[in-house]
């Protein structure tokens, strides 16, 4: 007994070895694995360096020309959000930088903007932007919003002080409920705090699918199945097999998963409220559950083209469902319930929770069951596919 034991432990380290052989002597999975997996967060971190956009160009028609409307402009110019780099007379102006990609907004001040605020009526003030860029969207509108409100506070203080109140008393008649929000786990509401941490974990799953289908479609394609061949004919011995495998596939993606989550992950100054330590703990069952499902995947496919075709296909549908693109409750109650067949469903949300928000690992304990179910129903696929694949093997070798 203890003998079949030791004999089941070293044969899972000659697969073990094997694997990771074949592996390194695959380029395209290197560059799945290894290359992608450190260059895609790189690329990530270029473009969403600076979280939000700010001094977005826009153009401000004033057609008031009066001391209001003149310090209005002034205080849209002032915000961090857009830059005034063209004034003009006319909307029809604007309209022609606009479509000259010369600004990316227009602001537009009521002819009797100022004749209205003084009569105590509403001033008008117009905002044009492209509602289809909404982060350029929400920036113009947002300055304006916060300009014109900040200039109509000022407008009705003075107002009521001229009728004899106090500055505290029209400062509260002003704003009778003072407001205070919190803006929690992304204070500067930038973009990379909210789709960066949640697409290094779709990344995983997507690189290590790739890979295990690469890697797998180039043994069936060629039929070259190296060191399986000396186990074939062994009972059970699928179960070693897929073990040894996953060690290797997990041994990999530990290392570069500790350079993106932990050194990366602090180079870009992304929100980190548990550390590392609970990430990993995370990380195994997730890691164990893909590497399963790449090779209940990559077993199926008898070209390494139909794998790449497949997965590649498969990856957009996989980001929208995920959870990061738009939230997993607000999508189709079908299409909800499908989105728990991967395992990057759980895991970001448990990623989120744990990471970014500063939850406990036992507020994410559904989820790690989640992760646990999936890897155990995933290892139980990979060894049926694998049982039929070994048996076709035998009976290939023994028609030879």
């Amino acid at each position: 007994m203890i003998r079949s034991i030791i004999n089941g432990f070293r044969q899972i380290q000659v697969y073990f070895i094997g694997e990771v052989k074949e592996i390194f002597r695959d380029s395209g999975t290197v560059v799945l694995f290894i290359i992608a997996m450190l260059a895609y967060p790189v690329i990530y971190a270029i473009g969403y360096m600076e979280e939000t956009a700010t001094e977005i160009p826009v153009a401000f028609v004033n057609l008031n020309d009066g001391a209001l409307s003149h310090k209005l402009g002034r205080m849209i110019d002032a915000t961090e959000q857009v830059r005034i780099v063209s004034r003009v007379s006319s909307l029809q102006e604007a309209e022609e930088l606009y479509y000259r990609n010369e600004v990316a907004g227009v602001i537009v001040v009521d002819r009797d903007f100022e004749k209205d605020i003084l009569s105590g009526r509403q001033g008008n003030v117009s905002v044009y932007s492209d509602a289809s860029h909404f982060l350029l969207y929400k920036q113009v509108y947002s300055a304006t919003v916060y300009a014109s409100q900040t200039l109509g506070a000022a407008v009705e203080v003075n107002s009521l002080i001229n009728k004899g109140k106090t500055m505290e008393q029209a400062l509260v008649m002003r704003e009778p409920l003072s407001i205070k929000t919190y803006n929690l786990y992304n204070p500067a509401g930038g973009y990379a705090s909210f789709i960066v941490p949640a697409i290094l974990i779709i990344l995983v799953q997507q690189t290590l699918l790739i890979g295990i289908g690469l890697l797998y479609g180039k043994h069936n394609e060629r039929r070259s199945y190296h060191y399986l061949k000396d186990g074939m004919r062994r009972p059970f011995e699928e179960i070693k097999i897929i073990i040894g495998q996953t060690m290797a596939f997990m041994l990999i993606y530990l290392v570069t998963t500790f350079l993106i989550m932990g050194l990366f992950y602090r180079w870009m100054a992304l929100p980190d409220k548990s550390g590392l330590l609970n990430t990993y703990l995370l990380m195994i069952p997730y890691l164990a559950a893909v590497s399963f499902m790449g090779i209940s995947i990559g077993l199926l496919f008898s070209k390494r083209v139909y794998a790449l075709l497949f997965l590649v296909f498969l990856s957009p549908i996989l980001f929208f469902i995920s959870g990061v693109a738009w939230p997993v409750e607000a999508l189709p109650p079908l299409l909800y319930k499908a989105s728990y067949i991967l395992p990057s469903t759980p895991m970001v949300n448990a990623f989120i929770r744990l990471r970014v928000m500063g939850a406990s690992l036992q507020s994410v304990s559904p989820e790690f069951n989640i992760l646990l179910v999936q890897m155990l129903a995933y290892f139980l696929l990979a060894a049926i596919v694998y049982r039929i694949k070994l048996k076709r093997l035998r009976q290939e070798m023994a028609a030879l």
